[in-house]
C-alpha cells in the first residue's frame, strides 16, 4: 500500500510539472513542449504502475479500492502542499520515488 501511495504522489507531481504554471513554480523556468510531454507521460506511467502495485498485493477486488483511496490521499496531500510549500511537495516526491526500490525489496 505504501508503494502505491508513493508512486501515486510521484505521478501527480509529474503531472503538475507538465503544466506551465506549476513547472515554473517548482523549478523556476518554463518547460518546453517536449518536456511537458515527457512529464505527462511519466505521470501517467507512474499512476499505472501504482495501480499494478495496489492490485498485485491484495488482488483486483480490494486492490482497486485501495488504489482509489491512495489516489485521493496523495492528491489531497499535493493540493494542501502546493500553495504553501511547493518545494517541500517536490522534495517529498523525490524522496518517495527514491524509496520505492527499497520498499519493493522489503515487501518481498
Amino acid at each position: 500500500m505504501l508503494l502505491a501511495c508513493l508512486l501515486c504522489y510521484g505521478g501527480f507531481i509529474a503531472l503538475c510539472l507538465s503544466m506551465d504554471r506549476h513547472h515554473a513554480q517548482l523549478l523556476g523556468r518554463m518547460p518546453t513542449r517536449v518536456m511537458r510531454r515527457r512529464w505527462r507521460r511519466a505521470g501517467w506511467v507512474l499512476l499505472a504502475v501504482s495501480l499494478w502495485a495496489a492490485v498485485s498485493t491484495t488482488g483486483w477486488a480490494l486492490g482497486l479500492v485501495d488504489w482509489f483511496a491512495v489516489l485521493m490521499l496523495s492528491a489531497l496531500l499535493l493540493v494542501l502542499l502546493m500553495p504553501y510549500r511547493p518545494r517541500l511537495a517536490l522534495a517529498l516526491a523525490g524522496a518517495g520515488l527514491l524509496a520505492c526500490p527499497i520498499i519493493v525489496f522489503v515487501q518481498r
